[in-house]
């Protein structure tokens, strides 16, 4: 899922213009993202790692967090929204018994 949200993200960067050899060029760019589904060899060797992304978990949080903010807001207006309306207003329940 990470994976096709780099291709996107790096697509949708690249595609608004780049320098070629005749200049300017406003064609789609072709970003190459590594990836990889073997493991090993045709003859059974394991493949070396694949290099480290730089960054990694600090890129999660910088997107994990504000879209969790996000979320909770949205759910917080849309809950009292219903309070608001009668549509759903949690019961008072007393646990004296």
């Amino acid at each position: 899922m990470a994976g096709l949200a780099g291709r996107l993200l790096a697509a949708a960067a690249g595609s608004r213009g780049r320098m070629g050899p005749g200049g300017l060029r406003s064609g789609p760019a072709v970003t190459i993202v590594p990836s990889r589904s073997e493991t090993v060899t045709r003859s059974g060797a394991i493949l070396p790692k694949p290099p480290k992304m730089p960054f990694g978990l600090l890129r999660v949080f910088t997107v994990v967090i504000p879209f969790l903010y996000i979320g909770t807001q949205i759910s917080k207006n849309f809950a009292a929204l219903l309070e608001e309306h009668d549509i759903f207003v949690p019961e008072d329940d007393d646990d004296d018994d």
